[in-house]
């Protein structure tokens, strides 16, 4: 079954392409827009609705089970499937696997670390995702895959978010160290979970946002170039 793909393009020949990982609540309003955000940049977008398999639903931001629900009836095998159906159209459109680099927030965070690990892409960025200490949606955990990265990867994470611990990202840090590829952690004192997500005001926090996509669109422009 493949993933239907929502897709944003640049207005000139793409700096490369970059697949976008939603986060728990499906391909959101948030999602789309940084597609469009990417695509302003000079990058075509794409983002497959990773939760096809249950019809594509959109999730309440407030409702957390309903969330955990859907996100858990996905295996790592449909989600390197998803990917790997957007890498397809990357590639149908002329980009190299290293003119390619992966996105994720949240869930998608998780899923851009794993297939930093199984591929070996131009560059991946991860915004808070899980399973730095502890495994979790069927994925080892960041730090026991470290020596494995294939691909270079940049994780934005806030120090306020009770879900990843920040001893865990400074032991993440350390072990990155002997990874293959090139690691960098990046940690904001005033941010919580979903802190780029402008949709979740509980959370948004402005200026860890702005520098969290200025700081991601300079990793892309570097790797990818």
């Amino acid at each position: 079954m493949t993933a239907p793909l929502i897709a944003r393009k640049p207005a000139g020949t793409p700096k490369g392409g970059v697949i976008v990982i939603q986060e728990a609540f499906g391909v959101t309003e948030h999602i789309i827009d940084v597609c469009e955000r990417l695509a302003t940049a000079g990058y075509l977008a794409v983002a497959p609705e990773m939760f096809h398999r249950q019809g594509s639903p959109i999730v309440a931001y407030d409702d957390i089970p309903a969330a955990i629900e859907v996100m858990s009836q996905l295996t790592p095998a449909d989600m390197a499937a998803d990917v790997d159906d957007a890498l397809a159209y990357l590639k149908s459109e002329n980009l190299t696997d290293q003119q390619c680099a992966i996105i994720g927030f949240c869930m998608g965070g998780t899923v851009t670390y794993n297939t930093a690990v199984r591929l070996p892409l131009g560059a991946a960025v991860t915004f808070y995702g899980g399973g730095v200490a502890k495994g979790r949606m069927g994925y080892e955990s960041f730090i026991d895959q470290v020596e494995k990265l294939q691909t270079p990867w940049l994780g934005l994470f806030g120090d306020l978010d009770r879900g990843i611990p920040i001893d865990d990202l400074e032991v993440l840090k350390i072990a990155g160290g002997e990874a293959k590829a090139d690691i960098e952690i990046v940690r904001y004192a005033d941010a919580d979970h979903g802190f780029h997500c402008p949709e979740r005001p509980a959370v948004f926090h402005q200026e860890s946002s702005d520098d969290a996509w200025k700081r991601t669109i300079a990793y892309l422009n570097s790797h990818l170039s």
